[in-house]
C-alpha cells in the first residue's frame, strides 16, 4: 500500500531535518517535497512543532522496535549510538527540549524508556549488572551514551583523538565496570531471588 499524504510529509520533514536541522523544516517546504499543495501540511499538522513531534515519535517508535528485537544490552546501546551518530539532527530533535506537550511523543518516550529498562533488568538477573534500582541504572547508561554521543558529534571524542575512544568504546568500558561491580557483589541472580 502506498504511503498516505501524512506519511509522505513526515518523510519529507525527515529529509529536511537531516539536511539542515529543525530550522530547515517548514510546512511549506514539506508540502513541496511531498508533492502536495502548499496548504496540505496545515490540514495535517497544527504547527511545525507538531510535525516535528510526529517525526520524533516515529524515530522513538523505530528505536523501540529495533531494541525489542535485540537480546543483549550491549547490542541495544551500540545500536542506539549508531543511530545517533548516523542521524545527529534526529537524535537532537528527539532528546531536545519541547515547549508543548505531545501525548504520542510522551507515550513513545515512555515505551523506549521501558524497553531499555527491561534490557537492564534482564542483564541484572543474568548477573551482568549490579542489583539495585533498575531505573537509576537505566538513566546512568542512557546518560553515558548521550554524553558520549554529544562529545563525538561535537568533535571531542574519537579514536585517535584526545581521549582515543568513541562512544562504543565507552559503552564497552561502562558495561565492563558494571559487570565487575556485579561480580564483586558476589550475589548470583539465583541467590538474589531466593
Amino acid at each position: 500500500m502506498p504511503p498516505g499524504t501524512r506519511e509522505l510529509m513526515i518523510s519529507a520533514a525527515i529529509d529536511l531535518l537531516d539536511a539542515g536541522g529543525p530550522r530547515a523544516v517548514t510546512l511549506r517546504e514539506v508540502g513541496r517535497l511531498a508533492g502536495v499543495s502548499h496548504n496540505a501540511p496545515y490540514k495535517h499538522f497544527a504547527s511545525k512543532e507538531a510535525l516535528l513531534a510526529d517525526v520524533a515519535t516515529r524515530e522513538l517508535a523505530q528505536l523501540t522496535h529495533a531494541a525489542a528485537g535485540l537480546r543483549d544490552l550491549r547490542e541495544v546501546l551500540k545500536a542506539y549510538v549508531a543511530w545517533a551518530l548516523a542521524h545527529p539532527a534526529r537524535f537532537r530533535l528527539v532528546f531536545g527540549p519541547w515547549t508543548t506537550p505531545f501525548d504520542a511523543l510522551s507515550d513513545a518516550a515512555g515505551a523506549a524508556r521501558d524497553t531499555l529498562r527491561q534490557h537492564v533488568e534482564t542483564a541484572q538477573r543474568a548477573g551482568e549488572l549490579p542489583q539495585g534500582d533498575a531505573d537509576r541504572l537505566t538513566v546512568l547508561l542512557q546518560s553515558v551514551v548521550h554524553g558520549s554521543v554529544e562529545l563525538a558529534l561535537d568533535g571531542h571524542l574519537a579514536v585517535g583523538g584526545k581521549w582515543n575512544t568513541a562512544p562504543d568504546g565507552l559503552v564497552d568500558d561502562l558495561l565492563r565496570h558494571l559487570q565487575a561491580s556485579a561480580s564483586a557483589d558476589g550475589v548470583s541472580p539465583a541467590e538474589d531471588q531466593g
